[in-house]
């Protein structure tokens, strides 16, 4: 069956376009190299939606593949407040569909345009962009090309950070380091255009400090016609300040414009700031799940050999779906909400490997155990506890080869002796197969 389907609006009696019988395709919002944006609507709920179409031929020609990939694993991670959600994904043969949250107040870079903003205002969008990029890190993500272009604003004046093409995941490291360079020049840390390795999270401090500049500014800090002059500049962080930037803007950005990225200022240095402090509240992670049935129901349009797929763990790489389905898939349950208390971390051993540990290791701790076929194991305590057995769950999602992330949470239980449970006995024991904790802070708020 085709992705999109002409039919006729039922009240005006004009053609309209119908993407898998879910979604009205409206106009044209914007146009890429590799994408076309349009205006969309959730039929069932008249949500307005903004829906990512990309050409599977022109992808794979460019070879491109990995970067949609990446994108796609990225948006799944960073469930945030002030981060463009990605709804679903769907494909056919020939085509994806990103249907995302639809931010219609246009791009930060708009507003700029017209005129340096006021010291509040600057301060306000600073704040939800340190928020967002804060929690990107904490999932293991470095965005690379943060400038004013890309963080769009909602209806309410709300900062959304978009577009994460160029975005990294910690297998992207090399002697615990990146090496591609991207992003904007004007943007970019000095590191990042020496070309011998840079910190993703620091790099994107430098292009954070570089927008809190432009926002009070109106005008970059580094700026030539000559751009070995530009970066000569870069290299130095050679800039000045307007006249009216007041004396705790320039200490911070003095702070964040920093040459050597060992000695530029962390998020954690910048939220102590009293600045940038000043009406600060940090907002609440959407945190995400993904539903059994949906991969249940994959395994069966998969193949027959369900016995096969037992010990594959469920994928954060939607492309892999995409690219093995010969008509539409909805992947909607991949990116629904789950509100409980959790915790992860990433690690380069296989599920198998993984699974073998979390067994032992529930069975050291005298704790009953139930192995899903979809790589996901429930541990549950034998005696009652303050509110009944506390039951935890965790499951291992492949970000990539070679790559998993494996998410604890409570099922059932007091939180108390959860927390107590996860800090004592479980962290502890998994220091061998665990490559970097994420997100620890977050779960903990």
């Amino acid at each position: 069956m085709d992705s999109v389907q002409k039919d006729q609006h039922p009240i005006t009696g004009s053609s309209r376009s119908i993407v898998f019988g879910k979604y009205e395709m409206g106009r044209l919002l914007g146009q890429g190299t590799f994408a076309k944006v349009y205006y969309g609507k959730n039929l069932k709920t008249s949500e307005s939606v903004a829906i990512k179409v990309i050409n599977k031929d022109h992808v794979k020609k460019e070879e491109m593949m990995e970067q949609i990939t990446r994108e796609i694993s990225i948006m799944r991670l960073v469930r945030h407040p002030n981060v463009i959600e990605l709804k679903e994904v769907m494909a056919t043969k020939q085509k994806i569909f990103f249907i995302m949250e639809y931010v219609k107040g246009g791009e930060l870079f708009a507003k700029v345009a017209k005129g340096k903003l006021k010291e509040d205002v600057a301060r306000k969008y600073f704040q939800q962009l340190l928020s967002a990029v804060d929690f990107c890190h904490s999932r293991g993500v470095s965005h690379r090309d943060l400038k004013p272009e890309n963080l769009l604003l909602d209806e309410n004046e709300n900062l959304k950070v978009s577009d994460f093409g160029l975005s990294a995941l910690p297998e992207q490291l090399r002697n615990g380091l990146l090496h591609t360079q991207c992003g904007t020049p004007a943007y970019v840390a000095p590191e990042v255009l020496r070309k011998k390795g840079y910190d993703g999270a620091k790099a994107d401090i430098w292009s954070c400090g570089v927008i809190l500049y432009v926002l009070l500014a109106g005008f970059l800090p580094f700026q030539d016609e000559n751009l070995m002059r530009m970066y000569t500049k870069v290299f130095k962080a050679k800039f000045e300040f307007p006249p009216w930037f007041s004396y705790e803007v320039k200490r911070l950005i003095s702070r964040l414009l920093v040459a050597d990225p060992e000695k530029r200022i962390s998020i954690q240095g910048i939220m102590r700031v009293p600045w940038f402090c000043k009406g600060f509240t940090m907002p609440v992670p959407v945190a995400f799940s993904i539903q059994e049935q949906v991969q249940e129901n994959f395994l069966e349009q998969k193949d027959d050999d369900s016995e096969s797929h037992k010990s594959s763990p469920p994928s954060y790489n939607a492309f892999e779906f995409i690219s093995s389905m010969s008509s539409g898939f909805d992947l909607s349950s991949l990116f629904e909400n789950r509100k409980k208390s959790g915790s992860l971390f990433t690690s380069k051993c296989s599920c198998s490997v993984i699974m073998n540990k979390l067994e032992s290791l529930a069975k050291k701790l005298n704790l009953r155990t139930m192995i899903a076929k979809d790589c996901k194991v429930k541990m549950q305590s034998v005696s009652e506890g303050r509110k009944g057995k506390l039951s935890v769950t965790a499951e291992v999602f492949e970000v990539a080869p070679e790559v998993a992330v494996v998410e604890f949470s409570k099922s059932a239980g007091d939180t108390f002796e959860y927390r107590k449970l996860y800090e004592e006995d479980l962290r502890p024991a998994l220091k061998d197969i665990v490559w970097s904790w994420q997100g620890e802070c977050n779960s903990q708020e």
